[in-house]
């Protein structure tokens, strides 16, 4: 009878060593995947949205306050592919500006291909979730804001405006 036991305790043992194991490796494996994926996401330390706030705050910094100003000035539509990793995903925004002054709507038909390009490669470097939320969209649209008005060299832009945005 005391033989039939003892292996009964080290197979016991062995189950538990095994459990522990397994879950030291799934608790690891997590770990890592928050580290590595989601930190950013939910603004870790060095993470994107302290990073986007700051970058909004700065824009508002430059601007004159919204409906300060003068006319308001349409862009075009621009049209692009978002930065998701299968590349099935594009943008469809058309946008308009306050401007400061009526002397802008003719600085900015000189400058459409450098706007135009800014636009574009902001709207290019975006994913999905990057402009899911009403938060980012005011994020992107402070981004668009400050970028527009260094072509313009200056506080000449006070809001930028969406007129139209569509994501497929």
């Amino acid at each position: 009878m005391a033989d039939e036991q003892a292996p009964k305790k080290k197979k016991s043992k062995l189950k538990w060593i095994i459990l522990l194991f397994l879950i030291l490796l799934l608790s690891g494996g997590g770990a890592g995947a928050w580290f590595f994926f989601l930190k950013d996401k939910f603004g870790g330390e060095g993470g994107e949205v302290p990073k986007k706030e700051q970058q909004a705050a700065d824009a508002a910094k430059v601007a004159p306050p919204p409906g300060v100003g003068g006319p308001i000035v349409p862009l075009k539509t621009y049209t692009t592919n978002l930065a998701d990793p299968l590349g099935r995903r594009f943008i469809k925004i058309s946008l308009a500006v306050q401007a400061a002054d009526d002397t802008v709507a003719p600085m900015l038909q000189a400058q459409e291909a450098r706007v135009s390009d800014t636009v574009i490669m902001l709207l290019s470097s975006k994913s999905y979730a990057d402009i899911a939320t009403p938060e980012s969209k005011e994020i992107l649209k402070s981004e668009i804001l400050s970028r527009l008005n260094l072509i313009l060299g200056g506080p000449k832009i006070s809001q930028v405006l969406i007129t139209d945005f569509v994501i497929q």
